[in-house]
C-alpha cells in the first residue's frame, strides 16, 4: 500500500534502518522497569508527536545562536558530511531517554557522556577572550538543553495534536538531562524563559553562525522530502522570538499563513504514520509486560 510505503521511507529516513525500525528499538522493547515517562507524561505526549519534526528546527537555530555550543558543533561534528548521521544519534538520545527503561537511559546516557568527553576546544567570547569549552561543562548543557526543552514545547503549544500541561513538560525532561551532568535545569516554563533571557548577553552570530544557520536552512534531504522540509523550516523560524530571528538574519512568513498548512501537512502526515512509532509501541509492548507478571 502507498500509505505502508510511505511510513516505511519517512521512518527510515529518521532512523537509518531500511524497514523504518530503528536499530536500538531493542533496547527500547527490553528492561525490568517502566522507565522516566508513561504514556500520560508530557514529555512522552510531547516527543511522541509529529510536531517534533519542527522543534528539532528550532533548537538547532537557538542553540547555533550560543558561540559555545556552536564551537562544538563546527569543530567536532560531521553536520556537512553526515547530517543524517548526526539526526539518527540525537533521535535516538531522545527516543531512549523518553520512552527506554531506567537501564536503557543509564546506557545511552553513558554513551553521550562518552561522546561528550571527546568533545572539547575553544571558542571566542563576547568579552573578546578565548573560552575553553568541553561538552560536557553545565553551561554548555545548560544552554543546548534549555533551547531544545523551550523549542519543543512552543512548537508542541503550536502544532501539538494533544495537549500537556507546559510547566509538567519542563519539569519532566529536566530529570532526563540529570544523568548527562546538568541536576540544576529550570523546572517550570516561565524559570525556563527566565534563565535563558538571562543568558542573552552571551549570543552572537558571526561568519560561522550565519554559514551553520544556512546548512540548516537547505539540509540536503532526498528532492522528495525537500518540499516537507522547506515547510517545517518556515514554521519554526515563524516560531522564533523576534529578537532570535533578527539575530540569525531570517525573515518570517505569517504565522496565521504558515500554521494551518503546517498543522494540515502535520494531520496528513499522521494518518499516513499511523498511531504511533515503532519507539512508542516497544515501551508499551515492555510496559504490558512488565504489569503482567
Amino acid at each position: 500500500m502507498i500509505r505502508d510505503e510511505f511510513s516505511r521511507r519517512f521512518r527510515s529516513l529518521l532512523s537509518g534502518s531500511g524497514d523504518g525500525i530503528p536499530d536500538w528499538t531493542p533496547l527500547v522493547a527490553e528492561g525490568h522497569d517502566a522507565g522516566m515517562f508513561g504514556p500520560g507524561d508530557a514529555p512522552w505526549i510531547v516527543h511522541a508527536d509529529l510536531a517534533t519534526l519542527v522543534g528539532g528546527i528550532r533548537a538547532l537555530l537557538v542553540q547555533a545562536l550560543h558561540p559555545g555550543s556552536l564551537a562544538g558543533v563546527v569543530q567536532h561534528s560531521r553536520y556537512e558530511s553526515d547530517v543524517l548521521g548526526r539526526l539518527h544519534g540525537t533521535i535516538r538520545w531522545l527516543t531512549i531517554s523518553t520512552f527506554g527503561s531506567t537501564e536503557a537511559v543509564e546506557a545511552e546516557a553513558a554513551r553521550v557522556r562518552a561522546l561528550h568527553e571527546r568533545v572539547r576546544g575553544s571558542y571566542r567570547g563576547n568579552d573578546g577572550a578565548q573560552h575553553r569549552y568541553r561538552a560536557s561543562d553545565t553551561d554548555l548543557l545548560a544552554w543546548v538543553h534549555m533551547a531544545f526543552t523551550d523549542a519543543f514545547l512552543t512548537i508542541h503549544e503550536h502544532y501539538g495534536h494533544r495537549p500537556v500541561d507546559a510547566d509538567a513538560y519542563v519539569a519532566g525532561w529536566a530529570r532526563a538531562v540529570e544523568p548527562l551532568g546538568y541536576a540544576d535545569a529550570p523546572t517550570t516554563a516561565a524559570g525556563l524563559r527566565a534563565a535563558m533571557r538571562a543568558r542573552q548577553g552571551e549570543l552572537r552570530v558571526d561568519d560561522t553562525t550565519r554559514r551553520v544557520v544556512r546548512f540548516i536552512r537547505r539540509i540536503p534531504f532526498p528532492l522528495a522530502a525537500r518540499p516537507v522540509y522547506w515547510w517545517l523550516f518556515q514554521a519554526a523560524v515563524a516560531s522564533l522570538p523576534d529578537d532570535y530571528r533578527r539575530m540569525l538574519g531570517l525573515r518570517s512568513l505569517p504565522q496565521w499563513f504558515v500554521r494551518p498548512v503546517v498543522r494540515g501537512m502535520l494531520a496528513s502526515m499522521r494518518w499516513a504514520l499511523g498511531d504511533r512509532s515503532p519507539m512508542e509501541n516497544a515501551a508499551l509492548q515492555r510496559r504490558a509486560l512488565l504489569a503482567g507478571r
